[in-house]
């Protein structure tokens, strides 16, 4: 049984987390909510994130992030407040609301093919909650995670969210532009099978025992990263940068230029004029020289 916080220290809305959080970098203030932190008088010419008056402060997780506080009149009788923020705080918020921002991809996946027949929530029936405060003197929003629902599956979750190929569904959902490069962090080797479906990269391997860097290009990464790449053989983290679809056909262009590249600044096979910036040493074996 979730019981209640005793921790409030200003006047509280508990909202539904919803696709908005997630979608939007934002929400909808409530009018009851407005009229109870006193945002009708603190904003009311706020008409853009722009004018320095809007600015907020957001405290989640003991993280600080900023925020904007705005006002919509077009076309309303009772004008509409909305609080921004950041995209380092959506971040935060998917990665604490995981089954709400699957639930939400889910549903938008679906309507994009077409399937608006059924409610997502009647479906998979579960709500999360976040608890929103604000100190009015300092002009600050307190956010925390009242409940939140157990993900099935979640170390896979976890990473699959934070994975590139997930940020590229997500884009295209919200239609933003679709010429992005969409970048992972270092992985260890044994984190390999996890990154099943992630297309067009170009990937490099490192060796930090034996200070090797490897570069690579795949169609498929977990097809290449399978196989034996006898230059770094005991390779122990990967990353990669998953390229356009319309730029697919240079994929091998763009390899060979970022190999040329670290070999001006690493020791390498082929003997290039290099600053060797640094103790590790090129692996490649096929480095253009011109």
């Amino acid at each position: 049984m979730k019981l209640e916080r005793s921790n409030v220290d200003y006047p509280l809305w508990r909202k539904k987390v919803d696709s908005s959080l997630f979608q939007y970098n934002g929400t909808t203030i409530p009018n009851w909510a407005c009229r109870m932190w006193g945002i009708q008088d603190d904003f009311c010419n706020c008409v853009s994130k722009k004018d320095p008056s809007s600015k907020v402060q957001i405290e989640f997780k003991e993280k600080q992030f900023e925020g904007w506080v705005t006002i919509a009149r077009e076309k309303r009788k009772t004008p509409a407040y909305r609080l921004w923020y950041s995209d380092p705080l959506t971040h935060e918020l998917k990665d604490v609301f995981l089954m709400s921002f699957i639930r939400d991809i889910e549903d938008r996946l679906r309507k994009a093919a077409g399937n608006t027949q059924t409610n997502i929530e009647d479906e998979i029936p579960f709500w999360e909650f976040l608890d929103i405060e604000y100190d009015r003197e300092a002009k600050a929003f307190l956010f925390e995670a009242y409940y939140t629902q157990k993900p099935a599956f979640s170390e896979f979750f976890k990473r699959f969210v934070g994975s590139p190929g997930m940020q590229k569904i997500d884009d295209e959902l919200n239609k933003k532009p679709q010429f992005r490069i969409y970048k992972s962090k270092w992985r260890p080797r044994g984190e390999t099978e996890t990154e099943l479906n992630q297309n067009n990269v170009l990937y490099t391997l490192i060796d930090t025992n034996s200070k090797l860097l490897y570069l690579g290009e795949a169609a498929k990464l977990v097809d290449r990263l399978r196989q034996n790449h006898p230059s770094i053989p005991k390779w122990n983290y990967f990353r990669y940068n998953i390229l356009p679809d319309e730029i697919a056909h240079h994929r091998r262009t763009f390899e060979r230029m970022a190999i040329r590249d670290f070999a001006s600044v690493l020791e390498n096979m082929e003997g290039v004029d290099s600053l060797r910036i640094s103790e590790y040493k090129l692996a490649n074996s096929k480095i253009d020289l011109r």
